[in-house]
């Protein structure tokens, strides 16, 4: 975090004095604004204020004025609104969220690591970045064996046939082989053979000509002459119908086509990418498939592992696709290792296709956010033995997980032994008349508990966690969040 100045504007003077030391609590700095109309002298440069919360301003229209004008910055500061009783929270797209009164200890935490993240996310991105969705991502044998076969028949003309369940990334192969080729000047195009009907695939991947069957009022192109050049990628081989397969093992063969109702011969100047998740040699068994088409396609084969195979990729797949996300300016998550390490156990049924489903639903539910244990859809949930320490290695290397502990140490490094003065007591008889938050009251708990255990066991964390019964690594997390300092067992 570039700065820990925290802008709080708000007409109340009473409740602008409580923010100021709950702010200043959190080992931030505040800067108070207290004429509306004068906000932006006070503030002083955008650029060095962490983030900023705006309660009242007087009027609804002055407060919609003030969002407005912070949020389209080009500073772009991270803004939260004060969810006042006496009035309703202005809708106002660019805010990160709202703060519920009386401000509590976690909600501005969370408020300030949301914020941490995306100043970061904005700050660390130049505007004529090209990022590039080629890449092949993973550390783990079965991916180097991937990439090493990639690298040996990328700038050959031979036919490749890419195998492997729905969602392992059979297309970024494909992609991978036409880039890394001599063919990456010239176009590359994609053909799904099981999403074509049957009696229009011929016309698409071959063309046609005007008036060779009803509804053809124009002649077109197919996809082997806009391939030209370049590579044609066949995706779901195994869904094209026989008679197809037969026009297409000619075109393999002999390197020319005609377009439906013409006869002039076209050459092809094409490499062909197949790519399927049937198993082929049973659909010849079965008479479903050309014994002799899969022999041209299968010259170079390329087995792609499923995810469950190749687990410790997970961290870096995780990263990557975030990484997407924010290029395609959609937000942004972060998660922490316990999350991480929840979702290397899962078996991804779905594959890296069901991973990247996972990361957007949590760019949607928690924006901006830390992603923890507890906040993953129960589906994903999973509990197990440690992680191996070649797997915590990749978690705690990862860009993903390795921000997640930057910020949580930035936002919670005052959770020191002074904040126990600050904890009220968990020993309650009875409920207060007034109520209480029981998350925070449990969390409050949980972490003189943690701190009893450490103390008692000298400060050895896995002596500790035996104390508490729970895995050493999960004690490690909670340490984590809680910002306690943990000695070298």
């Amino acid at each position: 975090m570039s700065s820990n100045n925290v802008l709080l504007v708000d007409v109340d003077p009473v409740r602008r004095e409580l923010l100021s030391t709950l702010v200043e609590f959190i080992n931030c700095q505040a800067i108070i604004v207290e004429n509306i109309d004068l906000w932006f002298e006070d503030a002083g440069d955008l650029s060095n204020i962490a983030m900023a919360i705006v309660g009242d301003c007087g009027d609804k229209h002055q407060t919609k004025q003030l969002l407005r004008e912070l949020v389209n910055h080009e500073s772009r500061v991270p803004v939260f609104q004060l969810d006042l009783p006496d009035s309703e929270v202005v809708d106002f797209p660019g805010t990160l969220g709202s703060l519920s009164i009386p401000v509590k200890y976690p909600q501005l935490s969370n408020a300030l690591q949301q914020a941490v993240i995306y100043r970061g996310q904005h700050d660390g991105v130049a505007d004529n970045q090209i990022y590039d969705f080629r890449r092949l991502v993973g550390n783990s044998r079965p991916m180097k064996a991937v990439q090493r076969m990639i690298d040996q028949v990328s700038e050959s003309d031979a036919n490749v046939l890419i195998l492997g369940e729905s969602g392992t990334g059979k297309e970024v192969v494909a992609r991978n082989l036409h880039h890394l080729s001599s063919r990456k000047q010239k176009p590359f195009v994609p053909v799904n053979c099981g999403a074509i009907p049957a009696e229009l695939l011929e016309s698409e991947l071959f063309g046609h000509e005007k008036g060779s069957f009803t509804g053809a009022i124009t002649s077109r192109k197919g996809r082997f002459e806009l391939a030209e050049g370049g590579t044609l990628f066949l995706d779901e081989i195994g869904d094209m119908p026989l008679p197809m397969q037969v026009k297409l093992l000619r075109v393999l063969q002999e390197r020319t086509y005609e377009r439906v109702g013409s006869n002039k011969t076209m050459i092809a100047n094409v490499r062909v990418i197949a790519a399927t998740h049937r198993n082929l040699e049973d659909h010849i068994a079965d008479g479903r498939f050309r014994e002799d088409l899969f022999y041209r396609l299968n010259v170079f084969p390329i087995e792609m592992p499923a995810l469950r195979e190749r687990p410790e990729d997970i961290p870096l797949l995780i990263n990557e696709l975030i990484t997407r996300v924010e290029h395609e300016n959609r937000g942004t998550v972060r998660l922490t290792s316990a999350a991480i390490a929840s979702l290397y156990r899962y078996q991804w049924p779905g594959n890296v296709r069901e991973l990247a489903n996972v990361v957007e639903r949590l760019v949607i539910l928690y924006p901006y956010g830390t992603v923890d244990y507890d906040d993953l859809p129960a589906k994903f949930q999973v509990d197990g033995d440690d992680l191996p320490e070649s797997v915590v290695t990749v978690i705690e290397e990862t860009p993903a997980s390795k921000l997640t502990k930057r910020v949580e140490l930035e936002s919670l490094d005052v959770m020191s032994d002074s904040i126990v003065d600050y904890i009220p007591s968990p020993d309650i008889e009875s409920l207060p008349e007034e109520g209480l938050d029981l998350k925070e009251h449990l969390a409050n708990l949980e972490y003189l508990l943690i701190k009893q255990a450490l103390d008692e066991a000298a400060g050895v964390v896995a002596h500790a966690a035996n104390r508490l019964k729970m895995r050493r690594t999960t004690l490690v997390e909670k340490m984590r969040k809680y910002g306690i300092h943990r000695d070298d067992d």
